[in-house]
């Protein structure tokens, strides 16, 4: 409510990871009546910024399709009245039926506006990464930094945790005395370089003003590239500079808290740079099976055990069951793994979770099972990969979680695909559901795939792909992308958690995953 009736030119919302896939901005002048004044069925996420023309009292974002399983969270709704447009940038046109006009999206970011109320000099952003004839000359270097983070959210943010190459370790400054302007972190290149691009993957504490600067000695320095406009995520710069020593020296911070980053890349020539770990090769064209289990045992015998360790004990995220030694978890002898849930004779519930984390670990690929979930109030049928570093002390998220189908009893026509990363997990995982509106996935079977390689990642059900996670979006508008290295096979029939909720009145006990295969190719 603005209060009186005003002349409306733009809106700029700040999405949470749970934004509109499709939405309108309405305005009324009653809050009874609305009169759309714009809509889109391919909202980005991130910040989107829309210039529109419209009149009344109220104005409401009007959500039609949720971009994941979760629902519409907006950290920030700003609507701009007369003349003033905004700062930061207008979106030209409007976006109806599935396509954009007057502008074009790319990367999860708007194009085609303008930018105003800041200044950015002595470079350029985008681009190919690295330039031709540019190498990575910062990995693994000495790195210093004004204040670094040890405690809290944040054990061990040191400035060499934004040089490793891992993209789930971050530096930030000093939550006792780091959250102030200037802020700066530096990296010694070892030898004099030319600096062609740096690359900066901030988490949300970024900074809006900030220039990068080099210096011969570390001490006098130089900048090459300034901005006060700075937008956070990944920044793709392309400078111009010579020095031994590069830094990242902030002015201005993007919210109360300080500067973080997860990574800190510098290309160019010369220095005296260390060569990173390859990444693994992408799976071939044509792929070949790798792995496979089509559980072709007898009925009554339990999974192989060459292939598969039994979780025992608890489950997380506020599960009910307890995991059991293969109690749970046996051949039917028609070629189908069943995965009982049970509610015992004395009130507990028991299932069972079987990964392949002692004997199958793997990176890329295309991963399919062919499966009948539970059904039913508070079950909670998963398929699903997670970092194999989780098991040699790496902590979720940043091991990386990548759910190729999980399904809630209580939305019986849903299954749902999801990433999990330290900078997105949880409620905010990057994902989205696959829908058949009317059905119930627990009536048949069904085969959940994912295809996986170095770029992206495309979830399908019965071969209708349904949602793609891009890499280079997923930096721009999430955080990270933690999927390059090997990962393991999780099969579990969850009972009650904090999505699913607990059985009640209405739950039937026992309800069988029956699972006819899980394979593997590369």
């Amino acid at each position: 409510d603005l209060g009186s009736t005003q002349n409306i030119c733009g809106v700029n919302l700040v999405w949470e990871t749970a934004y509109a896939k499709a939405y309108q901005i309405q305005t009324s002048t009653d809050g009874t009546n609305w009169t759309s004044a714009y809509s889109t069925t391919t909202g980005p996420g991130a910040t989107e910024l829309v210039t529109l023309t419209g009149t009344g009292r109220y104005i409401r974002m009007y959500g039609t399709q949720r971009a994941t399983q979760y629902g519409y969270s907006l950290w920030e709704f700003q609507v701009f009245t007369g003349g003033s447009g905004g700062n930061g940038g207008t979106t030209a046109g409007s976006t109806t039926g599935g396509t954009t006009t007057g502008g074009t999206t790319t990367g999860g970011t708007t194009t085609g506006g303008t930018t105003t109320g800041g200044t950015t000099t002595g470079g350029t952003t985008g681009g190919t990464n690295p330039p031709p004839g540019s190498t990575l000359l910062s990995y693994n270097k000495p790195a210093t930094a004004s204040t670094y983070q040890d405690a809290n959210s944040c054990t061990g943010c040191t400035a060499a945790k934004a040089f490793d190459e891992d993209p789930a370790t971050r530096w930030a400054t000093s939550d006792s005395n780091g959250w102030v302007d200037p802020g700066w972190i530096s990296v010694d290149l070892g030898a004099t370089a030319h600096i062609t691009q740096v690359v900066l993957q901030w988490d949300p504490a970024y900074a809006v003003a900030y220039q990068i600067q080099t210096s011969a000695d570390g001490t006098n320095w130089t900048s090459i590239y300034s901005t006060t406009t700075g937008k956070g995520f990944k920044e793709t710069l392309n400078v111009d500079g010579t020095g031994r020593y590069v830094r990242m020296y902030g002015t201005a911070r993007s919210n109360g808290y300080g500067y973080s980053l997860w990574t800190f890349d510098v290309y160019g020539t010369g220095g005296n740079p260390t060569a990173p770990p390859a990444l693994p090769p992408n799976p071939g064209n044509p792929e070949h099976l790798v792995w496979s289990d089509e559980f072709n045992g007898a009925a009554g015998t339990k999974p192989d055990t060459g292939k598969w360790t039994q979780d025992t004990g608890a489950g997380q995220n506020g599960e009910l069951e307890t995991y059991t030694n293969g109690d749970n978890t046996t051949m039917d002898g028609n070629g189908d793994l069943v995965i009982e849930a049970r509610k015992e004779a004395n009130g507990q519930y028991t299932s069972g979770r079987i990964n392949t984390s002692d004997h199958f670990n793997f990176t890329y690929g295309h991963v399919e099972a062919r499966i009948k979930v539970s059904g039913t109030q508070g079950l909670w049928p998963a398929f699903w990969l997670l970092g194999s570093n989780f098991k040699t002390g790496t902590p979720w998220p940043n091991s990386g979680e990548i759910d190729i189908m999980e399904h809630v009893g209580k939305v019986p026509d849903s299954v749902y695909s999801t990433l999990h990363a330290p900078a997105y997990n949880g409620g905010n995982g990057y994902g989205s559901p696959y829908t058949v509106t009317g059905s119930d996935f627990a009536s048949d079977f069904h085969t959940y795939a994912v295809d996986w390689d170095s770029s992206h990642m495309t979830f399908s059900v019965d071969g209708h792909a349904f949602f793609t996670a891009d890499k280079s979006t997923i930096e721009q508008t999430r955080g990270p992308w933690v999927y390059d290295h090997p990962f393991y096979i999780i099969l579990n029939n969850a009972v009650g958690g904090d999505w699913p909720g607990a059985p009640d009145a209405t739950t039937v006990f026992p309800q069988r995953m029956l699972i006819d295969y899980v394979r593997v190719s590369q």
